[in-house]
């Protein structure tokens, strides 16, 4: 059963060994926790919390959940709601960014946990359509969105920005 589960510290082991392993930049996804230590991670799982809350929240951040993505009792993926739209999401990231570990991925996780995430941001973001990025480099992520009711918005020599419309998220 594939299901999306918000970070908490109930899983923390799980979620640590998954995030620790994310590169720091693959295809646009930034993981300010490569390599951290499980000490470490302590503090940061709370600051990943609270974020979703709207605490501790850096300067010129919007509250974001980070959602880990399920496979059984497996982490397959994160994904990440950003619950609303600042000025520089609105010509960038957008509201979801999302990492499927290499051994995971061409096995459907990233259209499952894209289509179970937009469901929650139809139900947060108050903007009509849900913004995202997908560099040009990454065909498949673009796939996923295109698959999920996307259309491309924009476009510049890396990105192509798209769009879900709300009312198209089933």
């Amino acid at each position: 059963m594939i299901y999306l589960k918000a970070a908490n510290t109930d899983d923390i082991e799980k979620e640590y060994l998954f995030v620790r392993d994310i590169p720091s930049d693959e295809n646009g996804y930034i993981n300010e926790y490569n390599g951290i230590s499980r000490q470490d991670f302590v503090d940061a799982l709370d600051c990943i919390i609270a974020n979703s809350k709207g605490g501790r929240l850096p300067e010129g951040y919007v509250p974001a959940t980070s959602y880990f993505l399920w496979d059984g009792e497996n982490i397959v993926g994160k994904f990440d709601l950003r619950h609303y739209l600042c000025e520089s999401l609105i010509t960038g990231a957008g509201h979801i960014g999302y990492y499927i570990a290499p051994e995971h991925r061409r096995k459907g996780y990233a259209s499952a946990g894209l289509a179970l995430l937009l469901k929650e941001a139809a139900k947060t973001v108050p903007e009509d359509e849900v913004y995202l990025c997908v560099h040009k480099n990454n065909p498949a992520s673009l796939r996923v969105m295109l698959k999920n009711g996307g259309y491309i918005k924009d476009e510049d020599d890396i990105s192509y920005y798209d769009r879900v419309a709300k009312e198209r998220i089933r």
